[in-house]
């Protein structure tokens, strides 16, 4: 039996995680569920998978979930620091869906531990991949990607040879707004960004599709895990999200990973890995399907890939100052205190701003340093978006 522990256990990576988990519940001990602000499915979880410990990251909810878990055994505790100590809770899986740059910290201590984790919090990469693949090589563990663009490129990369590789395409769907008028998206509401053509995912990450931000983290990411050059990176928009990504090779070839547009494929893979099980998935039908169409991205309509590139190219501590000013921005868009194209305006006054700080393009990536230009990126970001409203 696998122990496992499940963090970001309510949004809809951590319900994929769950329904595979209780299809097969006998195989597995569940140590840690953890969640925000949904108390309800947080409890019915915990109680149903017989979890050890829930624990939900709003301090202000710990009295909700210890009554929703009243006479359960399930233990109970609430806030950032319970969040790291339930980390710190040996387990030999561990799934990191935790959105935005609050699932660094508890990835660090479940790679500690040596768990192998199974990566959904991409900005963990962006903020701080060096620093990740490190402790997971000091701890004699790895790290699974979970995004579906990079389980794709991990599987097209499996027997081949890193510095054979020409180049890594992932794939976008566009969004909510691939096929607006630019001129249209200044009247782009939370509620239309939220709408995403193929995927259902929470609503940060569905916004973040339709301006790209949420491609120009996983162009970032791909080159960190993989240890590639910017140059080997890139992106094109591909509506049916039947494949999700491609893997050049210098010999010409192309290997592609394709699949129905369900994160319990990269769930999956990287639960049974090195094992192929049986998934609950539809499977493709090409006749049905017809044709594949993809189109190369306009920067003046997405932003974020530009802001990307900038990135990769000036390294350092600019990926955890990127993810940072990109939240502060999407959080001000959701209040509609900003407009849609503003979101990229703010993260590209933040990028100068702090890219003239002395250190940030240079410094060696360490915990402490991730969080102190996380706070002064988000700093400048608030500054920014008082400046305009």
């Amino acid at each position: 039996m696998r122990r496992i522990s499940i963090f970001g256990a309510t949004g809809s990576i951590g319900q994929s995680t769950i329904d595979l988990i209780d299809r097969d519940r006998e195989s597995y001990e569940v140590e840690v569920l953890t969640g925000g602000r949904n108390i309800d499915q947080l409890a019915k979880d915990a109680r149903r998978l017989n979890a050890k410990l829930a624990v939900t990251a709003d301090e202000t909810r710990l009295d909700d979930l210890r009554t929703a878990l009243a006479g359960s055994g399930v233990e109970v505790a609430a806030g950032r620091i319970a969040l790291t100590e339930a980390a710190s809770r040996p387990v030999d899986w561990f799934m990191s869906a935790i959105v935005g740059a609050a699932g660094l910290e508890p990835g660090l201590r479940a790679l500690e531990q040596g768990a192998v984790l199974a990566l959904a919090n991409k900005e963990s990469m962006v903020c701080a991949g060096g620093l990740m693949l490190r402790t997971a090589k000091a701890h004699n563990t790895r790290i699974l990607p979970v995004d579906s663009e990079h389980s794709a490129v991990f599987q097209a990369l499996l027997g081949e040879d890193i510095t054979s590789v020409e180049k890594v395409t992932i794939t976008a769907s566009g969004g909510a707004f691939r096929d607006w008028p630019i001129e249209d998206l200044v009247k782009a509401t939370p509620q239309q960004a939220a709408t995403h053509p193929n995927w259902d995912m929470g609503q940060r990450i569905t916004i973040d599709s339709a301006s790209m931000f949420n491609k120009a983290l996983e162009l970032i990411e791909t080159k960190e895990f993989f240890d590639l050059k910017p140059s080997q990176v890139e992106t094109v928009v591909h509506p049916e999200s039947m494949i999700h990504a491609l893997v050049g090779y210098r010999d010409g070839a192309y290997l592609a990973h394709m699949g129905a547009p369900d994160m319990r494929h990269a769930i999956g893979y990287a639960l049974h890995y090195p094992e192929r099980r049986d998934l609950p998935v539809a499977r493709m039908d090409l006749v049905a399907l017809g044709q594949l169409t993809f189109r190369k991205p306009c920067e003046i309509r997405w932003p974020a890939l530009r802001q990307a590139r900038e990135v990769m190219e000036a390294g350092g501590l600019m990926g955890a100052v990127f993810n940072a000013a990109k939240e502060r921005a999407l959080d001000a868009f959701i209040d509609e205190r900003i407009l849609f194209p503003q979101m990229a305006e703010v993260v590209d006054t933040v990028l100068t701003r702090l890219s003239a700080q002395a250190g940030h393009n240079t410094a060696e990536i360490t915990l402490d340093k991730v969080a102190e230009a996380d706070h002064l990126a988000r700093q400048s970001a608030d500054a920014v978006i008082a400046e305009n409203t």
